[in-house]
């Protein structure tokens, strides 16, 4: 395989059995030591399955030749800062630096509305901080990143500018590693598998780049913000309670506002979206069937649980026509 490259074989085989996910964590460990050499690399470690496997790989391939580097946006779902810090540092006794942007990135997105211009922001501050860490730290010159096939494709596609191939400063010091940028979704969980990454990290709910910033619609409000992290942390809870086979769920909150009525006074606050998909590749999804009772259970939950929203829906648009994401 060539790693150099951004075009997908047309005859590479779907890595979707054991054996064949040893032959590419061979190859690509060969590549990667190839690549980098005695050279230092820096992985933007999201805690996200792509990030995750690529850490994987990556240790492997150089060992203590990598530095993790954790970035809180601001825009990450309810305690998974925590998470990878528990997770990578704690118990896989990674080299982790953890840096809070919170502030930095909501001062920079206040009034934002543009859903291209706020992806740029978050990804152009995600290379500054990089390169801001890069310059504590001796000897770095590369970034591992965890791109993969479909971001490629929608980016060159004009569908939306991805926070891996995007936006990137003309100025970055940093020559990238992406060793999994030519696999579907489902091939990256095969590899992570055979890597020996835990279950809850393998099958860990997909999460963009710009985090909860393309879930907050519009310009992002620190108080629309907090609604939509606690209504998403529900969601992902009850749906993990009652077992269903779901690929993705989450939720979204847009930058409008509902009439509603709460303890008898008329409440002007925001709608939440559920949104539920299936899907192998991302390339195309369906909309689950959820049971009404959960989706009642969820509902009822949001609107006593989360101030500010006063209205729950349900979204049915599969991909095509809809995006995974909103924005």
């Amino acid at each position: 395989m060539d790693f150099t490259s951004n075009k997908r074989p047309d005859d590479m085989a779907r890595i979707n059995t054991p054996e064949l996910a040893d032959a590419f964590i061979e190859e690509a460990v060969e590549a990667m030591r190839a690549q980098v050499g005695d050279g230092k690399v820096l992985l933007a470690l999201s805690g996200g399955v792509d990030s995750s496997v690529v850490a994987a790989l990556l240790i492997k391939a150089i060992g203590d030749q990598l530095t993790c580097i954790h970035v809180n946006h601001g825009l990450m779902r309810k305690g998974e800062s925590e998470q990878v810090i528990e997770v990578f540092q704690n118990q896989m006794g990674a080299n982790l630096i953890y840096v809070d942007a919170t502030d930095r990135y909501l001062d920079l997105l206040a009034g934002v509305a543009d859903p291209e211009a706020k992806r740029h922001i978050i990804g152009e501050e995600f290379i500054k901080i990089f390169d801001e860490e890069a310059a504590k730290l001796e000897g770095i010159g590369f970034l591992g990143q965890g791109t993969i096939y479909p971001d490629i494709l929608e980016s060159e596609a004009g569908v939306k500018a991805h926070h891996n191939v995007g936006g990137l400063p003309e100025e970055m010091q940093f020559e990238l590693v992406e060793p999994v940028k030519l696999l579907f979704k489902d091939e990256v969980r095969v590899v992570g598998r055979q890597l020996g990454l835990p279950a809850n990290m393998v099958d860990r709910q997909p999460f963009p780049g710009p985090g909860l910033g393309v879930r907050c619609t519009g310009a992002i409000t620190r108080d629309r913000l907090a609604a939509l992290r606690e209504a998403d942390a529900i969601v992902r809870e009850e749906i993990d309670a009652a077992g269903v086979d779901v690929w993705q769920y989450f939720c979204v909150v847009p930058d409008y506002r509902a009439t509603g009525v709460r303890d008898g006074k008329r409440a002007f606050e925001w709608p939440c979206i559920i949104r539920c998909i299936n899907t192998v590749d991302v390339m195309t999804a369906t909309v689950p069937r959820l049971d009404w009772d959960l989706l009642e259970h969820m509902t009822n939950r949001i609107l006593s649980e989360v101030p500010g929203i006063c209205r729950v829906c349900y979204e049915l648009s599969p991909k095509p026509i809809a995006t995974v994401e909103w924005e």
